[in-house]
């Protein structure tokens, strides 16, 4: 399978639905949490991350989600209003719900840790009744998040979009996007993934992140082949394995196999390289790209950000991405 076709004659291009937060991003980097005393805000969430990704690489995007009633909340929608993504399906909290935090720790570009505040937040009360059908049928692809799975009745609404997504033939993509500290279990945590993974046309996990969907599998050598197979006996089309600085395999139902092109980056931290990796991924191959060109746009999408301090304020243009292999084709970038 060379490339992917998405349904056409849609007003959105893409659509995401789940985590809305903040980040607390460390100033004063190559140092622990503890001695670390100033911190810089951004918008947060992986599915924020990519639908703002997406949207500043040419996308037409919306979300679909909930916000705190609070001046974090307030921020979120504005930043995301100003970027020109559809807020229209983000609804304002009225029960006290509280918007997530995530401080960021920076002790070196290998040493990086994410403390989470998620103690009755306000994306994981969006409800079934809160989900616009008809946002999903007009968009081209729906991406659903892990995390957004972990309680409910957010986990109803991602069910309930999925569903909706499959009843229009919108493209379903599914990042694993996996927080062990929001699960009560193991098992809980792989019962639900796979019963979202089983309705999706693209899956993009860490080997990690598909370990803790096998649960119940019988996969002891974590081979990605395995684990990629099993899910074309779905609806899956393609099945992404990402293994960090090593890079990431591309499994197709025609059963092919491609990895990416890697590319030096001055790495300052690392969190935020898998959603511009799926941003830069999806966009390119919705722009009709094959499936390794649109693994190798991605790869120095990710390069981009992990070289700079934000994830949302730092996702790049086509313009920009495109500029970041050119310069490294020329040896202009080397890792550091």
């Amino acid at each position: 399978m060379a490339n992917m076709t998405f349904p056409s004659g849609r007003g959105f291009d893409f659509t995401a639905i789940g985590r809305l937060c903040i980040d607390l991003n460390a100033n004063e980097i190559n140092r622990p949490m503890e001695q670390t005393m100033t911190f810089t805000k951004y918008v947060g969430g992986s599915p924020a991350n990519i639908a703002i990704g997406m949207n500043r690489l040419g996308s037409k995007t919306a979300f679909i989600g909930k916000v705190a009633d609070d001046q974090m909340g307030r921020f979120i929608r504005s930043y995301l209003e100003k970027e020109g993504i559809h807020t229209g399906n983000i609804i304002t909290d009225g029960t006290g719900a509280m918007t997530g935090l995530a401080f960021t720790e920076i002790k070196s570009p290998s040493e990086c840790s994410i403390l989470m505040y998620r103690d009755n937040a306000a994306d994981l009360l969006l409800s079934p009744l809160e989900v616009d059908e008809t946002l999903i049928a007009d968009s081209k692809a729906l991406l659903v998040s892990g995390t957004a799975l972990s309680s409910s009745p957010s986990r109803e609404a991602v069910m309930l979009a999925i569903d909706y997504a499959r009843k229009h033939g919108t493209t379903v993509i599914f990042d694993i996007d996996f927080r062990p500290y929001t699960w009560k279990s193991e098992e809980e945590t792989a019962v639900y993934y796979n019963m979202a993974a089983e309705k999706c046309d693209i899956i993009i996990g860490t080997r990690e992140e598909f370990d803790s969907m096998e649960r119940f599998e019988a996969n002891p050598e974590h081979n990605d082949r395995y684990t990629a197979s099993k899910w074309f006996g779905y609806q899956a089309k393609i099945v992404i394995i990402k293994h960090g600085k090593d890079g990431s395999i591309a499994y197709t139902a025609d059963g092919a196999e491609h990895r990416a092109e890697s590319f030096p980056a001055k790495v300052i931290k690392t969190f935020g390289a898998g959603d511009s990796y799926a941003a830069g991924f999806i966009s390119s191959l919705m722009a009709g790209q094959t499936v390794k060109q649109s693994m190798t746009f991605g790869s120095a999408a990710a390069c981009i950000v992990i070289s700079s301090h934000s994830c949302s304020d730092a996702m790049p243009t086509k313009e920009q991405v495109e500029d970041y292999i050119e310069r490294c084709n020329r040896g202009e970038i080397v890792a550091g």
